[in-house]
């Protein structure tokens, strides 16, 4: 992990409210999931930037260094996404559709229907596994619309002024080798995996702390977590040094199969979001019913999954619908 813009942001926003509780509140985060941010970040550099205590969150030496530098670097960057953007071309929304993603299953599938229902627009792709930096570069215009995850209930990036629509709900399932000897049962107890490491793919929200609070509901705390990329997951998974954590959607591996874990203790919400005043927004629902089209035909393919969504119908695909 490489210390990024958006963690400068979190740094002041956390120094301008004076308070993790109130700088949660303006982020849009869960405040458990700021305090773990701000860890991460202190890890990077070093030493810890804040002193907390009842009155709030004052900088520390190192945290005022890094304020005066991020209080530089920020606004130039700013300045370089402005500009960049005057140079782009003249492409028109409706020819051309800008899409950024985290890691999930609808982007192919959403892509293939872009480029057969419109097959003279341009259609360009951003990846990241921050949902708050594709947010971002939509609010710059940079993107036309994002697609993230974010957990349970938790708001997404709410900063920018974007509207969301929910196009999916689903549980989280567990990636283990075929011949675990739990793949042979419908669903898989989470205390039941308590002598186990888990691996996951990185992304801002919450998510982490969530599992942490499932473990403790299921009776345990969780070993080692690896923060990892797609394939060292499949590589943890396959050679049974970790569980790795992943969406019901996951597309089938040779020799690992994705299970459900009793009860749903962990619940994802897929989102699409697109600026309401943009050029983009008047084609926002055709697109959002392209990214819905491809959950459901991913979610048809994952044999797993389509035999567990009838026992649970509040999952799966949900009618559009926005959140703000």
């Amino acid at each position: 992990m490489k210390l990024e813009l958006r963690h400068l942001r979190v740094v002041c926003a956390i120094a301008e409210a004076g308070s993790l509780s109130k700088a949660s509140s303006s982020l849009g985060l869960a405040q458990p999931a700021l305090t773990a941010q701000l860890h991460r970040i202190e890890a990077l550099l070093g030493g810890r930037l804040f002193e907390r205590d009842h009155r709030g969150a004052r900088p520390t030496a190192l945290g005022e260094l890094v304020l005066e530098r991020a209080r530089v670097l920020l606004p130039a960057f700013s300045r370089l996404q402005e500009d960049a953007l005057r140079l782009v071309d003249d492409t028109v929304p409706g020819d051309r559709y800008r899409v950024g993603a985290v890691n999930g299953p609808m982007l192919g599938g959403l892509v293939h229907r872009l480029t057969e229902a419109h097959p003279g627009a341009h259609v360009s792709t951003q990846v990241s596994w921050s949902g708050e930096e594709l947010s971002a570069m939509v609010a710059a215009g940079r993107l036309d619309y994002v697609l993230v995850g974010v957990c349970g209930d938790a708001p997404p990036p709410s900063e920018h002024g974007l509207t969301w629509h929910v196009i999916a709900v689903e549980p989280v399932f567990v990636l283990m080798p075929e011949d675990h000897p739990f793949t042979v049962l419908e669903e898989v107890e989470l205390g039941a995996l308590r002598d186990t490491q888990w691996a996951v793919v990185p992304g801002d929200g919450c998510f982490g702390d969530c599992f942490v609070a499932a473990c403790s509901r299921a009776g345990f705390t969780p070993r080692t977590m690896y923060e990892v990329d797609i394939n060292s997951c499949i590589d943890l998974a396959s050679t049974g040094d970790a569980v790795a954590l992943c969406q019901p959607t996951f597309r089938r591996t040779p020799g690992l199969v994705s299970m459900p874990l009793a009860g749903a203790p962990l619940r994802w919400r897929h989102l699409m979001g697109w600026d309401p005043e943009g050029p983009a927004a008047a084609f926002g629902p055709q697109v959002l019913r392209y990214a819905a089209e491809a959950y459901r035909e991913t979610a048809e393919r994952s044999t797993r999954y389509a035999d567990w969504l009838p026992r649970h119908p509040e999952y799966g695909a949900v009618p559009h619908q926005a959140l703000v």
